[in-house]
């Protein structure tokens, strides 16, 4: 019932070396990484295998657990950011994002509190203004602000005053 030296039984009756059920939890963590490619459980990962280290040296269960939970924090405190940065993990801008800056066409004049219309991507938006004392006239450009559902809120280019 109790689990011989050198082997951890969880399960009665079912023995299981250190650096096995070191080596399992490192693979779980790498199938775990392999479907979110999230860059969290790669670093627990490697700290699995610094722990199965620790165990074929013989090393005690609690230097085993510390060198994995040591191995793992250190490494997703330190390396995350900068791989985050190097592999460009994380946030891409989203098709409405893309919009933000880019130039539309007027295509129904826009008037402070009465929305127009503006063309830009080859799609006709219903468009807005935030700026009081801007009207923007058919036919004239003017620079997305920010998207709100399916309204481009714009302002009028800069230098293209009548």
């Amino acid at each position: 019932m109790f689990p011989k030296k050198g082997g951890m039984g969880m399960i009665p009756g079912l023995e299981m070396s250190q650096p096995l059920i070191w080596v399992m939890i490192a693979v779980i963590f790498a199938v775990i990484e392999g479907l979110t490619m999230g860059l969290t459980t790669i670093w627990f990962t490697v700290g699995g295998v610094a722990a199965c280290i620790i165990a074929l040296i013989g090393g005690p269960l609690i230097l085993q657990v510390a060198v994995f939970l040591i191995v793992s924090v250190i490494l997703l405190y330190f390396t995350r950011p900068l791989a985050e940065k190097r592999l460009k993990v994380g946030h891409e801008k989203n098709n409405i994002e893309q919009l933000i800056g880019k130039t539309a066409l007027v295509m129904e004049t826009i008037k402070p509190y009465h929305p127009g219309q503006a063309r830009l991507n080859g799609l006709v938006w219903t468009a807005v203004t935030e700026q009081e004392s801007e009207i923007l006239e058919k036919n004239e450009l003017a620079i997305v602000v920010r998207v709100e559902g399916v309204k481009l809120v714009v302002e009028k280019v800069k230098g293209e005053e009548k």
